[in-house]
């Protein structure tokens, strides 16, 4: 069958780089497992197991020439993917056949790659988390004081700026680069552990002498590049590790998700769109439409994400004693999934955060149109001030701004409550013009962004701006 006749993934076909799809990949993974293999033997022969040099030569030489063919054959018959491997590397390597994966139980292969992937997948999100963190202050600073609409309750609220909003996109974004990084120190290999964990099958090969078991599975996770492995395990590594994991990656998911829909929101509004290519098409009837689709999308995948944090919770929780098989099939989909979608989503985010326009004439329309509601406490006390009896004001700027509401509403026109309000005897000595002036309501918002540029985003820009990340290929 040709390959469109086949389902594919939309996450490898459309969405995720190439990067982190080869990182995924069964030839990066067997890649790995023989890697293993080569570390597990070259330790095993530093620590006197006669294991002779020629053999570790010829596992080398077929590290990276795989016969994956033979291995799908093999494992045609022995219904067993690791010893399938373990076969086909064999045929390749006749001189070392006898002592690959000795001692080791599939786990050994299975579960050190799998960290060794998440560990890879990892640096590659944080590098992409960085780069958006750092356009989106970059927008924050080009924009720190311009006034616009708040909301809170979906409902016009005192204003804030342009800039002050961007901030609280980038520090949810900022709270899971921590997490990120700590799931990245936390990480550890599971290097030799056996197969229940006692380490039993090293211990016989070692003749009984504990000291060199224990050498042996500190040599494997330095040599993997941890600093050291978990402290006890089952058969594998808890699966709390990848439900952990899968929690951060959903993190970042909520964060992208809840920044896309804001957006969505503003260009509904017409205030801030995401960018929009000359001959791009936003709907196949309505050719006036300019629809926010990364932003759609965006939301889209991230919805997946958040959705597989429950099977990596689930498998977690029902992992019977030292394993049980109901977690592989899971974790084979779920895993490599969520990094597959958190990538596109990063690299989509990042393609939106470098091309925000901005519609400052319209931003400011419409926060006039509630200025005028939300100065009238600013007019009542400086009529107060110059004298004025303050229930005699409010009942004026009552009357008045239930009269303007209701012309808003009513008949769709503009607000007239300011002119209502400069017709007022009352109020003829009050400055209103000065009063609604729209940057006088924006609090520290401006000062507030210049600090956390300051405090929270020059450290990250000091660590990865220098960072290069790689150019994704994706349909965006």
């Amino acid at each position: 069958m040709s390959d469109s006749s086949l389902y594919e993934n939309p996450l490898i076909s459309r969405y995720a780089s190439r990067e982190m799809a080869a990182l995924w990949s069964t030839e990066n993974r067997t890649r790995l497992w023989r890697r293993l293999w080569i570390v597990l033997a070259e330790c095993e022969q530093a620590l006197g197991l006669s294991i002779t040099s020629n053999q570790i030569d010829q596992l080398k030489s077929y590290e990276t020439i795989l016969n994956l063919d033979v291995a799908r054959d093999f494992e045609r018959k022995l219904r067993h993917d690791v010893m399938a491997h373990v076969h086909a590397y064999g045929e390749q390597c006749p001189d070392a056949r006898g002592i690959i994966h000795l001692g080791a139980t599939s786990c050994y292969v299975t579960d050190n790659a799998d960290l060794i992937l998440m560990r890879d997948g990892l640096g590659m999100i944080v590098n992409r988390l960085a780069t958006v963190i750092l356009k989106l202050a970059d927008f924050a600073y080009q924009f720190r004081s311009l006034p616009c609409l708040a909301f809170t309750h979906l409902q016009p609220a005192q204003p804030t700026t342009v800039g002050k909003r961007a901030c609280l996109w980038a520090y949810d974004l900022v709270l899971d680069l921590g997490e990120l990084q700590h799931r990245l120190v936390m990480l550890k290999a599971r290097s030799a552990k056996g197969t229940t964990g006692t380490q039993a099958s090293f211990l016989q090969l070692f003749d009984g002498d504990h000291e060199k078991v224990r050498q042996l599975d500190r040599m494997i996770a330095n040599r993997l590049g941890f600093e050291s492995s978990y402290a006890v395990t089952g058969q594998t590594y808890s699966r709390k590790i990848d439900s952990q994991i899968v929690d951060t990656l959903s993190g970042i998911a909520q964060s992208v998700h809840k920044i896309s829909t804001d957006l969505r929101l503003l260009a509904s509004r017409k205030e801030i769109e995401e960018p929009f290519e000359k001959d791009q098409i936003g709907s196949s009837a309505m050719a006036y439409k300019r629809n926010p689709m990364r932003s759609e999308r965006i939301c889209s995948l991230a919805r997946f994400v958040t959705s597989l944090q429950s099977s990596t919770a689930a498998t977690a929780s029902v992992q019977w004693m030292e394993r049980t098989l109901d977690d592989s099939a899971n974790r084979r989909l779920v895993i490599p999934q969520a990094f597959l979608a958190v990538d596109a989503c990063l690299i989509l985010m990042q393609n939106v955060t470098e091309g925000l326009v901005v519609y400052e004439k319209t931003i400011l329309k419409h926060l006039q149109e509630e200025l005028p509601f939300m100065a009238t406490e600013s007019i009542m006390m400086a009529a107060v001030q110059q004298g004025a009896d303050r229930q005699e004001v409010h009942e004026i700027i009552r009357r008045h701004s239930q009269d303007a509401a209701q012309r808003v509403k009513q008949q769709a026109l503009d607000n007239d409550l300011l002119d209502r309000l400069k017709s007022e005897p009352l109020l003829r000595n009050v400055p209103i013009d000065a009063l609604t002036e729209p940057s006088a309501y924006v609090g520290r918002a401006p000062e507030q962004v210049d600090e956390f540029l300051a405090e929270i985003i020059q450290p990250i820009r000091d660590q990865y701006a220098r960072e290069t990340v790689a150019d994704a290929i994706v349909n965006v």
